[in-house]
């Protein structure tokens, strides 16, 4: 009966490595096609700190991949939270470098995408997001097919 089940294994998010999931996982959204890219896309920074918009064009999606991460580690995490997250130092050249967060449109259009696609929703008592049963279930395919090719 063991040998059955062999080459497989269960594998929860945090079996896998952080970089690794999120590009496997914005692979499997562009594969998708039902994530809907904002028009802004190619016009914004990810946070008042950024010198300029990001050069990867698929930057989206792995800003959506990361944060659907985000929010299965961290259930009831809010925009607020998300932004400090996604923040980062602005460089004031001279000057010390000071702490500014990141893009709230952008968290907020994430968190948007995958509450349509059914991964995300509001917590029960209007406080932050947490990840549905669905999002769970496919978070932790992703990343059991990354478990199971190494």
């Amino acid at each position: 009966m063991a040998d059955e089940f062999e080459g497989t294994r269960g594998a929860t998010l945090r079996d896998v490595g952080a970089a690794e999931f999120i590009a496997t996982f914005a692979a499997f959204l562009k594969k998708q096609g039902k994530l809907e890219l904002p028009k802004w896309v190619d016009l914004v920074k990810t946070g008042t700190g950024r010198e300029m918009c990001p050069i990867d064009p698929d930057w989206f999606y792995t800003r959506t991949a990361a944060v659907a991460r985000k929010v299965y580690l961290r259930p009831g995490v809010g925009l607020g939270a998300l932004k400090r997250v996604f923040g980062g130092a602005k460089r004031l050249g001279v000057n010390r470098n000071k702490f500014k967060d990141g893009s709230g449109a952008v968290i907020r259009t994430a968190l948007i995408q995958l509450n349509a696609l059914g991964l995300v929703e509001v917590s029960e008592d209007g406080r932050g997001r947490r990840v549905t049963r669905k999002g769970q279930q496919a978070l932790d395919r992703i990343a059991g097919q990354i478990i199971n090719a190494e």
